[in-house]
């Protein structure tokens, strides 16, 4: 195998059984290619109480200035119905011009052209006129605790500084060069609950009805809107994602209700802004009585996530035109600059330099029959190339 065939390296990638939280063999593959290329490669096992430890990997090539980080991971989600794949889904086949596998796109496919990109510069430039590094996790498809939280903490302990960072999750909808992330909404998810007094449906005055508080409640996070977008990010959306009763009787009015919502926000607020927002909402509805007339407020308690995701914006004008101009040239297209979709390690990279995502196209991630035109590996690499070339010329200048 040569590290510079993004085909043969992905081919060995998806042949690790990697399924969040086992390493699969796939970080030891990966340190394979990287250590003739002459990567220092360290290892990492991080731990936290109740959640499995989580082996990672960080590999540098270089000592000095300026300093370019490929992120991401080699954790898979599961499988699911094995008997429903067309090919086995650590086979790594070939068919009709794609390869099949658990992580083809999402994402040990970016990881392999990464690899194949460095590898192809080396040989036609030599060694890069300063440092690259790949921060890659296996716990990117779990809880994200163990992963690249805590190995971006311990390699900043050892004094590793990025001038920026590339994160090759599968960016583009449709085609390769639609679509660079350039920053990512924030999350925020809490749960309400809501007491009342069971008794008997036939005497509801009696009793106080908590799914009459909660529907209040869930109806004044969802209207009016929180905001209409910005610039750079769209408006900020508030769903009700489950209202719980644990009521199996009909006849019967229940004691206590909840429901979970989770909003996805721009750069209108911060999580403590929003929270506070959400928190005035919840008391002037909990008054108002819509549902429930001549009742006293509704009584209810709200529980936060413990770890929202803050929105962040990248604005690095060496990194963007690089990654742009690199995408442009190898496709043709001129990839928008979006900060839509859910949240990736991008929102911890965030805190230690400027970072982008940009990598392949993404419709059959976590699906049955997850697969990778062939010929887009191709092209993926070679974007990348240009991309480090380019990238470096920038900072250098």
């Amino acid at each position: 195998m040569t590290p510079t065939d993004p085909i043969a390296n992905l081919a060995t990638l998806i042949r690790c059984p990697s399924v969040t939280p086992a390493e699969g063999g796939a970080l030891s593959a990966l340190e394979a290619m990287l250590k003739p290329l002459g990567f220092a490669v360290d290892r990492v096992v991080a731990k936290d109480v109740g959640t499995p430890d989580i082996e990672n990997l960080y590999a540098r090539l270089g000592t000095e200035g300026p300093h370019l980080m490929f992120a991401g991971h080699t954790d898979v989600v599961p499988v699911g119905d094995e008997a429903a794949w067309s090919h086995g889904p650590f086979s790594a086949d070939i068919a009709g011009g794609e390869m099949y596998g658990r992580g083809a796109v999402d994402m040990k496919g970016g990881i392999a052209c990464f690899v194949a990109a460095v590898a192809r510069h080396i040989e036609k430039h030599g060694l890069p006129k300063g440092s690259v590094s790949f921060l890659i996790t296996g716990d990117e498809e779990g809880p994200a605790i163990n992963g690249t939280t805590k190995l971006l903490q311990w390699a900043a302990d050892k004094g590793e500084r990025w001038d920026a960072c590339l994160v090759g999750e599968p960016t583009n909808p449709d085609h390769l060069g639609d679509m660079i992330k350039i920053g990512r909404r924030g999350s925020l998810s809490g749960r309400i609950n809501v007491n009342g007094v069971q008794g008997h449906a036939a005497y509801p005055h009696l009793a106080d009805n908590p799914v009459r508080g909660v529907l209040q409640l869930t109806q004044a996070l969802m209207d009016p809107p929180f905001d209409n977008g910005t610039e750079s990010f769209q408006a900020s959306n508030l769903e009700v994602t489950t209202i719980d009763v644990g009521n199996g009787a009909v006849n019967v009015i229940p004691a206590k209700a909840s429901a979970a919502f989770n909003i996805r926000f721009n750069d209108t607020w911060t999580a403590e802004s929003l929270m506070a927002e959400i928190i005035v909402r919840l008391d002037r509805a909990a008054a108002a009585g819509s549902l429930r007339p001549d009742r006293a407020p509704v009584r209810y308690e709200i529980t936060w996530a413990e770890r929202p995701s803050h929105v962040f914006l990248t604005r690095n004008n060496a990194l963007i035109d690089s990654l742009s101009g690199a995408v442009e040239a190898v496709t043709g297209r001129q990839p928008k600059l979006s900060t839509t979709g859910g949240t990736s390690d991008a929102r911890f990279i965030k805190d230690y330099c400027p970072v982008v995502e940009f990598g392949l196209v993404g419709q059959t991630m976590h699906m049955v029959d997850e697969r990778v035109a062939v010929a887009d590996l191709e092209t993926l690499t070679n974007i990348y190339e240009t991309f480090i070339f380019s990238w470096f010329g920038h900072a250098a200048a």
